[in-house]
């Protein structure tokens, strides 16, 4: 079998081109900013203070360009660490950060299971990684010795669903391919996929297209020789049993059963999640946020008046002009798709959301008393904020106030 490493000198993944940085940031989730303030500080981190980040497994550097431009773009000091087991991978993102004169980020070459070593950090991101050790315990396990008291990890693990036919194909061409170089196993697969039957479960699944988007896409989707898939169940005993706590998948609305069906009376909250996985059969992996299993609530929330409400993945204007006129808002997550509306009174308290104002101070300017904007601000947190277009953090505002 070709080694994880050997894959990912041969075809780091993914396919980047450290000239595009000019053009383009790539940003998601995990490790936004942002996100993590909301999902694992309550949305009162001090960004005064540096955050030290372990990006563990970083490929070719989406999460720690992400991360290390954004914290300089809101000028809070940070200490990154980037470790990946592949040289050519590191270089693609050593050459990302390069490009863009990134220079709070320390490349090593080496293992996560090495974490503890180069900590403790604030912050840890795994995305992609854990599902390609041999034993993802191992891993959960390292990195959560690595965390300081008060941190947290974003991360991301595949889930068994929404990759229905990628594993008896990884299955198959193990066998048909072991021994051969890579550029030889991903020509002859190439073939293979080509000429599947028409009703293969496979091709029938729209939830994926890796294979269509490059060489270390189809590589990694289907002759990875390290992969395995969790299921909710499987991912909540994972983190129980290596010290973690989920705190929060990034977008808790698809997990919800309540949005499909009526729950049973009694079902607990993981049952539902699990049930909910099933029935949605579309998510191909969980991105979520985890905590010490001795933590508290982390999850921030509009109980807290002091706190700096954020919008993401929509302009508030155009959200505020819609939700003036009564229109819903279309949403549109993979082959899943939703709409929100929210009643017209939202409109000025959605249009005062500019990553600066205190909810105190939106309440004040829409001139609505304690009782009145709470209502009003519960019906846009319960619609906006499962879905997470609705985040909570300070990081912004001492920044965007200096600069008034």
């Amino acid at each position: 079998m070709v080694t994880v490493k050997e894959q990912y000198e041969a075809y780091p993944y993914p396919e980047r081109d450290p000239a595009e940085e000019k053009d383009r940031l790539i940003t998601g989730s995990p490790s936004h900013p942002l996100e993590m303030d909301h999902f694992l500080w309550s949305g009162q981190r001090d960004w005064s203070r540096p955050l030290r980040v372990l990006v563990a497994g970083g490929g070719t550097g989406d999460g720690v360009i992400q991360l290390a431009t954004l914290m300089e773009k809101a000028g809070a000091p940070a200490e990154i660490t980037y470790l990946d087991l592949s040289t050519a991978s590191r270089e693609i993102a050593e050459a990302r950060a390069a490009a863009r004169g990134l220079n709070t980020i320390t490349f090593r070459t080496g293992s996560l299971l090495d974490a503890a070593a180069l900590g403790p950090f604030d912050y840890i991101d795994c995305c992609g990684v854990l599902h390609h050790l041999p034993e993802p315990e191992a891993g959960f396990r390292a990195l959560r010795a690595a965390l300081a008291p008060g941190g947290g990890m974003g991360f991301m693990v595949y889930a068994p669903y929404g990759r229905s036919g990628v594993y008896p194909l990884q299955e198959a061409f193990g066998a048909l391919f072991d021994g051969l170089a890579p550029a030889e196993r991903l020509d002859r697969a190439r073939r293979v996929v080509a000429a599947l039957p028409e009703g293969h479960p496979f091709l029938a699944n729209r939830n994926l297209g890796d294979h269509h988007a490059s060489d270390a896409g189809f590589y990694d989707l289907l002759l990875h020789g390290q992969d395995r898939a969790y299921s909710v169940t499987d991912l909540l005993g994972t983190l129980r049993a290596t010290g973690w706590r989920l705190a929060s998948f990034t977008t808790p609305a698809i997990y919800d059963l309540s949005r499909i069906t009526e729950v049973p009376e009694g079902m607990a909250p993981e049952e539902q999640m699990a049930v909910a996985e099933k029935l949605r059969g579309t998510i191909r992996m969980h991105v979520a946020y985890a905590v010490p299993d001795d933590s508290a609530a982390t999850v921030a929330t509009g109980s807290n008046r002091s706190l700096v409400p954020h919008l993401r993945g929509v302009q508030r204007q155009t959200l505020a002009r819609a939700v003036a006129h009564g229109k819903p808002l279309p949403l549109r997550l993979g082959q899943l798709s939703a709409e929100l509306s929210l009643p017209r009174e939202a409109a000025p308290l959605i249009a005062a959301i500019d990553g600066q104002r205190t909810l105190d101070e939106i309440a004040r300017a829409a001139r609505l008393d304690a009782l009145g904007f709470g209502l009003l601000w519960t019906r846009v947190q319960e619609t906006l904020a499962p879905w997470g277009l609705l985040l909570y953090s300070g990081l912004l505002r001492k920044a965007g106030r200096a600069g008034r």
